[in-house]
């Protein structure tokens, strides 16, 4: 073998022991990229939380000729043209008027708004809950293990459709006395869903905490003089974050479908604040005379959860260290 070549191969290993390892969010993001539903479904995503966000402000900025009033008004929530109830998809109206002559566009998004906000909002306060206290049930298990374990076996079992129309029933009328009232019903939906919805999280937590709470690094966190919430809240909680992540994508469409669900019977966020459950109150004796009424609410409810639950499946097989893409 020539020097010159011997030169070579010492500098080609050089520069494969020197060369810096990928940062593991570029790796989970390759991943992501490859599972094509996954990547679709976050573009979409992307692109209706944009457009709940910017698209009232856009509308509101434009004026169409009131019928019944005849003069030209601003797009709003409640402005009412009773002069054109249920018309059909129009260039004023892209999407059509409902029964009460109000756009059907401007309210759908500011719907979104408004649904999307509860289910952000119940998702993170669910699951950042139920990963704190799933990481203090298998850190520090026995007792308090067994405690929170059966608090958990608890909600579970619990009917939670009849349970949800009760406390929405009796708290719906509950109003903040430093916010507007469909903030409150709001908050009120959210506290509900989020007391629920936290058991998911805290069993996923807890099973990932018992595989590492005996590992080396936890031994030697405990040497170097750590305290017990440090060591949760430090090396515990962000490693059993990944697969509250996948929960947490999966569980967003499902509480976007419970809060249409309660609104749509009556128990949600009541009229005249729009949300995409509520729009589709009292449409069935329009279904054939004004379909659209149901259509959009209903497309986009269908749309946003697919959309949701493919994401949470790509990102499953993305932060899966098992699986290989």
């Amino acid at each position: 073998m020539s020097i010159a070549k011997i030169d070579i191969d010492t500098l080609q290993a050089e520069a494969l022991l020197t060369d810096k390892p990928e940062a593991l969010i570029v790796t989970y993001w390759k991943r992501l990229r490859r599972h094509r539903l996954a990547t679709a479904s976050l573009l979409i995503l992307a692109g209706i939380i944009l457009l709940v966000l910017v698209g009232p402000m856009i509308m509101s900025q434009r004026t169409y000729y009131n019928v019944y009033s005849g003069s030209y008004v601003n797009y709003s929530r409640d402005t009412q043209d009773l002069g054109a109830i249920n018309a059909s998809p129009s260039r004023e109206h892209l999407l059509g008027t409902d029964e009460l002559g109000r756009d059907v566009l401007y309210r759908l998004l500011v719907a979104g708004r408004l649904s999307l906000t509860i289910a952000f909002t119940v998702t993170l306060v669910a699951e950042t809950f139920g990963l704190f206290l799933g990481a203090v049930s298998g850190y520090f298990g026995r007792g308090i293990d067994s405690a929170i374990q059966r608090v958990v076996e608890f909600i579970i079992i619990l009917p939670s459709l009849p349970l949800l129309l009760v406390m929405s029933s009796i708290l719906r009328n509950l109003q903040i006395s430093f916010l507007p009232p469909e903030w409150s019903q709001a908050v009120v939906i959210i506290v509900i869903l989020a007391v629920l919805g936290w058991t998911g999280a805290c069993r996923l937590s807890r099973a990932e905490v018992l595989k590492l709470r005996n590992m080396e690094f936890t031994e030697a966190s405990r040497a170097l003089g750590m305290g017990n919430l440090q060591i949760i809240t430090r090396h515990m909680m962000p490693n059993a974050i990944p697969p509250i992540i996948v929960s947490a994508t999966l569980g967003l469409g499902s509480v976007i479908l419970v809060e249409s669900a309660l609104s749509f019977l009556g128990f949600g966020i009541q009229q005249p604040v729009a949300t995409w459950g509520n729009m589709l109150q009292n449409v069935q004796r329009d279904m054939f005379t004004a379909p659209w009424k149901a259509l959009y609410p209903g497309l986009m409810i269908f749309v946003t959860v697919l959309a949701f639950n493919y994401l949470g499946d790509g990102l499953r097989d993305a932060l899966d260290p098992r699986l290989k893409m």
